[in-house]
């Protein structure tokens, strides 16, 4: 399952914003795989803090078939021990562990994250143990598939933006003013600046000081 967007998302771009217009044009359509479900899609992400994608997905696939479905009960099954036991640190198996209690105990509703606007879903979910700003917002983006999220705390969007406007810096001020003109498609907009960020097109270059090696 990929993110989903269309022609009307990628002519409000176009039409608010001529440079990331011409990125869209020539990257073209961006396929991006979502998460299926909010359990599984928290439990992928502190697994995947800090380490490769590979790595993560190594131990993704160890856990499903270990586990079977990856679930709030599945989880809550298993020790703390066996989770680590799949390749992840003793710490992100605990935060796995408590996550799966706070379900089950009712002290954590997913549903109603769901049914949260942005901001609220985001406090709620980096109020968990192993969820930061960052993780809560790339969670709403690719399992949720809320439609306006634009992370500034993403280094890559950083960077694709740099490249796109050729800024030397985004600070939050300028950040803001793309995040205005980009809204309420900041989330197709990410998708592009990561694919710039990339390389996805080529001839771009980061302009970003160069920072000096030591001597």
């Amino acid at each position: 399952m990929y993110f989903a967007y269309g022609e009307k998302e990628t002519e409000y771009l176009k039409k608010k914003d001529r440079r990331l217009g011409e990125v869209i044009g020539a990257v073209g359509h961006i396929e991006r795989q979502v998460d299926g479900d909010l359990f599984s899609a928290v439990v992928h992400h502190i697994i995947g803090q800090q380490i490769s994608t590979k790595a993560q997905a190594t131990i993704w696939q160890r856990m499903q078939d270990a586990c079977g479905e990856v679930t709030p009960e599945t989880v809550g099954r298993a020790e703390t021990g066996e989770l680590q036991s799949f390749g992840m640190t003793f710490r992100k198996a605990e935060y796995i562990k408590d996550f799966a209690q706070k379900v089950l105990g009712g002290d954590f509703d997913l549903a109603a994250v769901e049914r949260m606007p942005d901001g609220e879903a985001v406090a709620a979910l980096s109020g968990l143990k192993g969820i930061g700003v960052w993780t809560a917002e790339m969670i709403l983006l690719f399992c949720l598939q809320r439609p306006d999220i634009l992370s500034y705390g993403d280094l890559a969007i950083h960077r694709g933006m740099r490249m796109v406007y050729h800024h030397r810096k985004i600070d939050k001020t300028l950040f803001e003013k793309y995040r205005r003109r980009l809204s309420p498609y900041g989330s197709v907009a990410s998708l592009y600046f990561w694919a710039v960020a990339g390389g996805a097109v080529p001839g771009m270059r980061d302009y970003a000081p160069k920072t000096k090696g030591r001597k």
